[in-house]
């Protein structure tokens, strides 16, 4: 096989040529050799080098190692690149670029010479699971073929030329390919041989493919379990007493069914005289009843989330220990389900998904989502000449991924339009696995596939649907988690709940795809000088780059409960949502008063709550937790939690003062807090301080940014307001009088500081009065002060320990916490508004000895404590940009705006929308010694 020279079969509709046909991934006792490691490695401009290095005496001392798998931008070989929907090259399909940086890899390997035998004839395949984008193979100087289809497996028959001895491998592998324009999926491109490559042993009568058909009847308790195979085998499933039993024959036998709860397996093999394959087998049939989707007969709750392989370091060429620690953490945050955005993933993965139990969304590796800009024309969606293509990786995911419990639904690819080859596509796998229903987003018309889904549906838009939909719908792509957000979990959740025929949804998505970088720390679209790119819109995760869970993910955890509570003056109804309660065991807290257990049947049910003693505000909080250990979290992890409020709380009871304020020549003396002669703050509590400022603005989120509704506040001035002190009355308290206003407006807001001494204490009551008509929404309503830095030890009774806004927040719960101010800052990779606590009763700022000041709310407030203004975290595009200042920023808000996730999605709910009104409220300050 010759090929013109990194010309001809990269503009090529064929998909591959010379490869074996797809099969499944198959754990067999045939001998098998891992060529991962170190290979030689050299970078090339451009497609069109000579492929003399193919040649097993090629001298390749000079060229440079690299691992494999691997991809080499990340490993100083040119550089990563991220769009989120253009094509970074022109686009003339099926043609690549010209200059399409091309990477020679070169591995030798020895073989024992009874791997060869005597005739040299003895089988073996050369299997690589993913490489990007297109790659073209020798071995010993022959050359195999080529194939596309990056995260696709493909293989290649080698057996009649191995050598006993040393066997030299050569892959090129180019960045661009005709199979590129099949893989605009929003991430990095990265090219590279990212996954496994081996050479798989066959022996003379292989046991090549096997298709394991297990489903259960609900209604019996019964499985039904038929082995197809690809030679003649006998089955064995010794749990269930099952031995012999011929391919193609089925059995029936008592089971317990697989699912995401439970994910029971059993160990099957299928084996011949030559060979045995290893299967972990779940019994479980999805179906469509009514226009519900329904796994073992139940509504199938998909509460999920779309995952792209990623890791900071490696990109998407993941650790199984990455993998793994990605599915612990999945189940022990409440999700019960993955979309495999936008390709299929490690097999390894699925074998997990299997193993702890998630519902899986196989989605197919293909998007054309570039094409949108020319209006859809030309898309291969609908262009015979791409059809091969597109079934082609269908055929590929389907036969690899067929035999995992765990894929409940098969999805055609994503964004890419619609037209008859997706409806090709379609129609193969209903006939190949008609087991498992359709998704493609993209077939708004639902002409070809089995479920509704839509992407990003406001709330409103959920409910229509669910409500009118005669098939079932569910939202592949949700509560995008771009930053501070995503805001309106809750409400969807419940919509999700209420609605039979709404199977759930899948937030986006599971990590920030930061790649680490020495002086930025992480690096997105843009840092690496690309000419086109979409900056930080890549860093969309519920984790960030270094897995640590974000606030949002803490949220989804609360919002996916598979418990629900219900309190009543004296008892606690708890309702499972998914499964039932008999893993789980309900403790009880009250501060002060004590801790217990509740007696909850497994079905759930109404019990009553201990009496408890209730002075001043207390709270009751219920936990479930797990009653045992389990493969993927401790006995005592928390699944849910919820709380209830058993006494109010009172006033803050401060008494007056006989003290009235002083007059001084440099302004006023109101207990611990000194005014200059404007009524601008000085002193507080001893200590050098600023303010009060009125603040309408917020550091935008990148919900706020990308929604543009930041665009209407810079319109509005908000973030540029002065203020303007007009006059100080002083008597049994100073009031001072102030203008807020932004240049080039003539809209205001009258301020008023009325400082009260109190014993031991100074009154600061606000009163906003807006002037003219407001009718555009506000970031916040708050007052800024600054503070001495050493007043970094907070302790506040609010909501905590996690940040919280109007609409986030769920996993914040009332009590009293303790953070150092740098603890209180929440680090996204690009810098903005962060770190609220909400609800906040009091808080007390020291220094590292116990001294500083307890500011208290007549009603609760929220609190930010930040090093440095809300100016400098606006400008900073990544963390390494803020610089604490000499001085804390405290903001005290009664107000603000919500979140949403209009980065991509519905803005912010109208409840949590905020405006600016008259309005007044009231702190105390007072002196504290905790040390």
């Amino acid at each position: 096989m010759t090929h013109d020279p990194g010309v001809t079969y990269l503009a090529d509709y064929a998909p591959s040529a010379g490869c074996c046909a797809p099969r499944a991934a198959l754990d067999s006792d045939a001998a098998r050799i891992d060529l991962a490691g170190t290979w030689r490695f050299h970078l090339s401009p451009r497609a069109d080098v000579p492929d003399d290095f193919a040649a097993p005496d090629f001298d390749d001392s000079g060229w440079v190692v690299l691992p494999v798998p691997s991809h080499w931008p990340l490993y100083g070989h040119g550089a990563p690149a991220y769009t989120n929907v253009a094509y970074p090259f022109p686009v003339d399909p099926p043609r690549p670029p010209e200059e399409n940086p091309t990477g020679d890899h070169r591995r030798e390997f020895d073989l024992p010479g009874d791997w060869v035998g005597a005739d040299g004839a003895i089988g073996t395949v050369l299997r690589f699971e993913g490489v990007e984008s297109c790659a073209r193979v020798w071995l010993n100087g022959t050359e195999l073929g080529f194939f596309t289809g990056s995260r696709l497996p493909a293989e290649f028959d080698v057996g009649h030329l191995l050598r006993a001895g040393r066997n030299v491998l050569a892959v090129r592998v180019h960045q661009w390919s005709a199979g590129s324009y099949l893989e605009d999926q929003d991430m990095w491109w990265l090219p590279g041989i990212f996954r496994d490559v081996t050479l798989l042993r066959r022996p003379a009568e292989p046991l090549d493919d096997v298709f394991v058909h297990a489903s259960y009847d609900h209604t019996t308790g019964r499985g039904s379990l038929r082995v197809d195979s690809s030679a003649p085998a006998l089955v064995s499933v010794p749990e269930l007493g099952i031995d012999g039993l011929a391919t193609g024959s089925s059995v029936t036998a008592a089971v317990e069914p697989w699912s995401a709860e439970s994910p029971r397996l059993y160990d099957v093999t299928a084996s011949t005289a030559v060979e045995t394959v290893s299967l972990r087998v779940g019994f479980r049939t999805v179906s469509i009843v009514d226009g519900v989707l329904l796994a073992n007969g139940t509504p199938l709750a998909l509460r999920g989330v779309n995952r792209h392989e990623f890791h900071p370091d490696f990109g998407r060429a993941l650790p199984y220990e990455t993998m793994r620690a990605d599915v612990l953490l999945m189940k022990q945050h409440n999700v019960n389900a993955v979309r495999t955005s936008h390709y299929p993933p490690h097999p390894r993965f699925l074998d997990l998904c299997d193993e702890l139990g998630l519902w899986v969304v196989d989605e197919c590796d293909l998007e054309t989502h570039g094409f949108l800009f020319a209006g859809w024309r030309n898309n291969p969606s609908d262009a015979p000449s791409w059809c091969g293509s597109y079934l082609d990786r269908m055929r590929r995911m389907v036969e690899r991924d067929k035999n995992h419990p765990s894929i409940v639904l098969w999805s055609l690819g994503n964004e890419s339009h619609t037209g008859a080859n997706l409806a090709a596509m379609a129609s193969w796998v209903r006939e190949r696995d008609p087991s498992r229903p359709v998704h493609y987003e993209g077939d708004h018309d639902c002409a070809y596939v089995d479920v509704r889904s839509e992407m990003y549906a406001s709330h409103r838009e959920t409910a229509a649907i669910s409500e009118h939909t005669e098939i079932p719908f569910l939202l592949c792509e949700y509560a995008h988690a771009m930053g501070n957000g995503p805001g309106g979990l809750a409400e969807y959740v419940a919509l999700f709940d209420r609605y039979p025929r709404c199977a759930g949804g899948f937030v986006w998505e599971w990590i920030d795809h930061g790649l680490r970088h020495p002086e930025l720390e992480y690096a997105y679209g843009g840092d690496f000088d690309e000419p086109l790119h979409d900056g930080n819109f890549v860093i969309d995760g519920l984790l960030f780059p270094d897995r640590t869970p974000s606030p949002g993910l803490l949220d989804v955890k609360k919002a996916y409960e598979p418990v629900r509570f219900t309190f009543g003056p004296d008892s606690v109804t708890i309702t499972p949502v998914r499964g039932d309660l008999s893993g789980l065991r309900f403790e009880w807290t009250v501060e002060p008063g004590g801790t217990g257990v509740l007696d909850v049947p497994a079905a759930g049910g109404t019990v009553p709550l201990p009496g408890f003693r209730r002075d001043g505000e207390v709270w009751l909080t219920v936990r479930a937790v797990l009653a045992a250990d389990t493969a993927w979290a401790p006995a005592g992890h928390e699944m849910a939690w919820a709380q209830h409020r058993l006494h109010e709380r009172s006033p803050p009871a401060v008494e007056p003062s006989t003290v009235s304020p002083l007059r001084m020549e440099g302004g006023y003396v109101v207990g611990s807090v000194a005014l200059d002669r404007t009524g601008r703050l000085v002193e507080l509590a001893g200590r050098p301080a600023g303010g009060p400022r009125l603040r309408l603005w917020r550091a935008p989120t990148d919900n706020d940014r990308i929604g543009r509704l930041y665009e209407t506040w810079l319109a509005m001035g908000l973030h540029r307001l002065t203020e303007r002190f007009d006059a100080v009355e002083a008597g049994d308290e100073v009031v001072v009088h102030t203008r807020a206003a932004a240049a080039a407006t003539d809209r205001g807001v009258r301020v008023g500081y009325r400082w009260t001494p109190r014993a031991g204490a100074v009154a600061l009551t606000v009163d906003v009065t807006p002037e003219a008509e407001w009718p555009e929404p506000i970031a916040t309503l708050a007052v800024a002060f600054t503070l001495p830095a050493t007043l970094d030890h907070v302790r506040w009774f609010g909501r905590g320990p996690g940040e919280s806004y109007p609409d986030t927040g769920l996993a914040a719960r009332f009590g009293r916490f303790h953070a150092t101010v740098d603890e209180l800052q929440t680090p996204y990779v690009r810098p903005q508004e962060n770190g609220r606590r909400a609800d906040v009763r009091w808080v007390t700022l020291t220094d590292a000895a116990g001294d500083g000041v307890r500011i208290t709310g007549t009603t609760p407030f929220g609190l930010t404590v930040r090093r440095w203004p809300d100016s400098a975290l606006a400008a900073a595009t990544h963390r390494n940009e803020l610089v604490a200042e000499e001085h804390l920023e405290l903001s005290i808000d009664v107000g603000q705006h919500g979140i949403g996730t209009a980065s991509c999605g519905p803005g912010t709910l109208p409840e949590y929308e905020l405006f600016l009104e008259k309005t007044a409220f009231t702190v105390l300050f007072e002196p504290v010694k905790l040390g």
